[in-house]
């Protein structure tokens, strides 16, 4: 481990990072022995993918206060990981199949 690398940012203030709001989208269905599910930290569009077993889970919510993502958040969150799995339809991506290579 880098000892000059500091573990906190020096200008933030303390608990801010408690403030914000952590969100979860359970992925897996409810009868699942684990939990797979998506967690994310102050931006439902930035998250990791996590697999807890259900007791975990649980406990894991509790802890972080979590909050179930929307529709809406969910919507966005499925557009935004088409962009970019597919690309997005922009006008110089329209020219990239115009000619045969």
């Amino acid at each position: 481990m880098n000892r000059n690398i500091p573990s906190h940012s020096d200008d933030s203030a303390p608990g801010a990072f408690d403030r914000l709001t952590k969100y979860i989208r359970v992925r897996s269905r409810p009868d699942e022995r684990f939990v797979e599910f998506d967690f994310a930290i102050g931006d439902p569009d930035l998250f990791v993918e996590l697999v807890l077993p259900r007791p975990a889970f649980d406990a894991f919510c509790r802890a972080n206060a979590v909050v179930a993502m929307s529709a809406d958040q969910e919507a966005a969150v499925d557009a935004q990981l088409e962009r970019w799995r597919w690309g997005e339809d922009t006008l110089m991506s329209r020219n990239q199949n115009r000619y045969p290579g």
